[in-house]
């Protein structure tokens, strides 16, 4: 049986996020959500936040900006403030296996992380989360994310689809006849994450992660 695991990035958004609550909470899933930890600084975002944990779902930390990827400028002054402050932010909201997503522009690469990060992250016990379904639902072609996510559940037996709260909101019958289809399929929908997804659990790392981490930092 194929699964696939939704997540938000980006987030809060008010206007969009309760938008997207909504909709799982009607349908009964469980997802996780990527917080951009300076979006909590606005009282209407944290509270979506704290309504999405209230309703079952895994917040983890996206960065305290969203700028470059750590892999482009990753030093331990950087790393410390985009990881570390970001946490501080989510404080409670935090999942207890810390999860982290890098930001990474939809693609994998070594561009994802810096030495420094991978040092930050192991020693302060983060899980770190990536993907392997990114339907680009901010590009051009947008409103075709449905089929591109659905082509990729082809190709590999258990999906992280990466989705985006402020995107996703304006399109939510898309979502909404997506996850009819999944249902169709008896594709099974689960908040958990593969291993391939989680190169490093608990701060210890799951084999080699060398291809997301940058080995000649400018």
């Amino acid at each position: 049986m194929k699964r696939l695991t939704y997540t938000f990035d980006n987030g809060p958004w008010p206007g969009a996020t309760d938008r997207l609550l909504d909709f799982l909470k009607s349908r009964n899933i469980r997802a996780t959500f990527f917080v951009v930890g300076e979006r909590l600084n606005d009282p209407a975002a944290r509270r979506l936040a704290e309504r999405a944990r209230a309703e079952g779902h895994w917040i983890g930390n996206h960065t305290l900006s969203h700028g470059d990827p750590l892999g482009f400028s990753g030093g331990l002054e950087r790393v410390r403030k985009e990881i570390g402050e970001a946490e501080k932010l989510l404080g409670p909201l935090s999942h207890p296996r810390k999860f982290f997503r890098p930001n990474g522009k939809g693609a994998l690469g070594p561009h994802l992380l810096s030495p420094e990060a991978v040092e930050y992250l192991t020693e302060h016990r983060y899980t770190v989360v990536t993907w392997n379904n990114v339907p680009r639902d901010w590009d051009e072609t947008r409103a075709g994310w449905a089929d591109r996510a659905e082509a990729t559940l082809e190709a590999q037996d258990w999906s992280v689809l990466v989705l985006h709260d402020r995107f996703i909101a304006p399109m939510m019958d898309s979502l909404e006849r997506f996850h009819d289809r999944l249902l169709a399929r008896s594709v099974a929908i689960v908040q958990d994450f593969p291993k391939a997804c989680v190169p490093i659990r608990d701060g210890r790392l799951e084999g080699d992660i060398s291809g997301l981490v940058t080995q000649d930092p400018p």
